[in-house]
């Protein structure tokens, strides 16, 4: 059984992991006189995720949501976040039923609704805690909450663990129970001050209720839940290397297999799910998984935290339905572009990681994950970057990749040496002190990172750049040649080789 279950989920990392690479290669290294126009009102026919996936949905408009559905009630922290104020919030409300009905129910649930991570890989998370049900062999199994929120751009955890924690909570002991683990370990950033003792109050606040520990809820299932925070490397976020910090060592990527799901923390089962995967659980146990699943698109099923920032009037973090046009978030709950909406000039649409896309794409593109993998990007995080015609493009990205640079764990070769040469061309990039051949060289080099490390920081390194190239080649050719009509006009050229 566990060789079988182990199998399943390399077929289905492997799987995505080939179909986003495959999405972001270039087939044409000049950019497209104009992007596809996206089906957003039809969806195409595609496979149900698992068994208990609902059938097509008939919607063709998303959003805005109703503030009745609305998950994290609190996100702003108008209300106090502390267990009294939490129980009026509906939290904790029936946990003792839903734990009561059993790990089986509780994933088919899960499954039902669509539910996919919300950590930027989006993997269904029912299928994910299906890979726990093995026979006992001895050991415990555990549950990660990886609250280690680093990626530039992305607010989204950090105002849960702040204004919700009780969410994170309860959401911990029912995913634990679904995955019959024996305990929770709670991995935050280790910047976030605030947020810990935020977070640790809440679980203190638990454990005094009776909701957790010994015969959790009254239910007779015990289950602690421990915080444990980092030490702020970026490459943390991953999930093994997040489980190499949280045993003591270096936070540096592991080969896989072993999956986590068969040698995780301390050598024992884990399943590793994001802040926000784990906290929209409890609501979506309580109102069921058709609820959930009734936002979105099929295969993009539920509601989502996006982040707003950048050149926008009104930055914020909102949660809306999946599937909405990222043109109407901005201008619902951004406040509109700085300076109009003509004055856009880009969007990085799911955090640093993510390709960007011009403005006439970002006009036709709809928020989810299917719909940014049509134009060459992804979801992420869903942390939204605006960029006005203000913005230097190639130094924007060119920052990006200095930062990616930095935090390599230096593990793989492709990773260490190739962001390194990536940083130097962009650098160059940016004052037009490079050669036309280097355009064509780094788009080399990227395809030459992707796909070829251990873990998924290099691919996020070099995605940023290949959608700068795709979109705005013509921005850094020009560059190159008006330093070159300088240097001819003082008639000493000076270029790097």
């Amino acid at each position: 059984m566990s060789a079988m279950c182990l199998k399943k989920a390399a077929m289905e990392w492997n799987k995505i992991r080939t179909t986003i690479i495959l999405q972001h290669r270039l087939k044409d290294t000049q950019p497209p006189k104009s992007p596809p126009p996206l089906p957003v009102r039809k969806t195409p026919a595609q496979p149900p995720l698992q068994p208990n996936t609902p059938p097509p949905q008939t919607k063709t408009t998303f959003g805005p949501l109703a503030d009745q559905d609305r998950i994290f009630t609190n996100l702003y922290g108008k209300h106090d976040w502390r267990l009294k104020a939490a129980l009026k919030q509906g939290d904790w409300h029936k946990t003792q039923e839903i734990l009561l009905k059993g790990s089986e129910w509780i994933i088919n649930e899960i499954k039902a609704s669509g539910l996919r991570g919300r950590g930027g890989a989006g993997f269904a998370t029912g299928l994910k805690w299906s890979f726990m049900s093995k026979p006992p062999d001895g050991r415990p199994k555990f549950l990660v909450v990886n609250a280690d929120e680093g990626e530039p751009g992305t607010c989204k955890d950090r105002e849960i663990l702040r204004h919700n924690p009780h969410k994170l909570v309860e959401g911990c002991l029912l995913a634990g129970r679904a995955i019959d683990a024996r305990a929770a370990f709670i991995y935050i950033r280790g910047e976030f001050h605030n947020e810990a003792c935020n977070t640790q109050t809440a679980i203190a606040e638990a454990y005094n209720a009776g909701f957790l520990g010994k015969n959790a809820c009254g239910s007779g299932f015990d289950f602690d839940v421990y915080m444990h925070r980092g030490a702020g490397a970026y490459v943390c976020g991953e999930e093994t290397a997040l489980i190499e910090s949280l045993e003591g060592k270096a936070g540096k990527p592991r080969l896989k297999p072993p999956f986590p799901a068969d040698v995780g923390v301390f050598g024992c089962p884990t399943t590793v799910n994001n802040v926000e995967t784990i906290s929209v659980t409890p609501t979506i146990l309580r109102r069921g998984a058709k609820w959930f699943a009734s936002f979105g698109r099929t295969r993009n099923s539920g509601t989502k935290l996006f982040t707003i920032s950048g050149h926008v009037n009104k930055p914020c973090s909102v949660e809306e339905e999946l599937s909405m046009p990222l043109k109407e978030i901005i201008e619902r709950h951004g406040g509109g572009v700085s300076g109009g909406w003509d004055n856009l000039l880009a969007v990085i649409p799911g955090g640093s990681s993510t390709p960007i896309i011009p403005k006439n794409v970002v006009e036709t593109t709809i928020m989810d994950f299917d719909g940014l993998l049509d134009v060459q990007t992804s979801l992420g995080t869903a942390a939204i970057i605006v960029m006005n015609k203000s913005t230097d493009v190639v130094k924007a990205i060119a920052r990006l990749s200095a930062f990616y640079k930095h935090e390599s764990c230096g593990q793989c070769t492709p990773c260490r040496e190739g962001l390194a040469w990536i940083n130097k061309i962009m650098q160059r990039f940016v004052t037009g002190r490079a050669q036309p051949e280097e355009i064509n060289m780094i788009l080399e080099v990227t395809k030459q990172i992707e796909g070829h490390t251990i873990c998924a920081l290099a691919d996020g390194a070099v995605w940023p750049v290949q959608g700068l190239m795709r979109h705005f080649r013509p921005e850094v050719e020009a560059r190159i040649k008006e330093y070159e009509k300088r240097g001819k006009k003082k008639n000493q050229i000076k270029r790097c080789v």
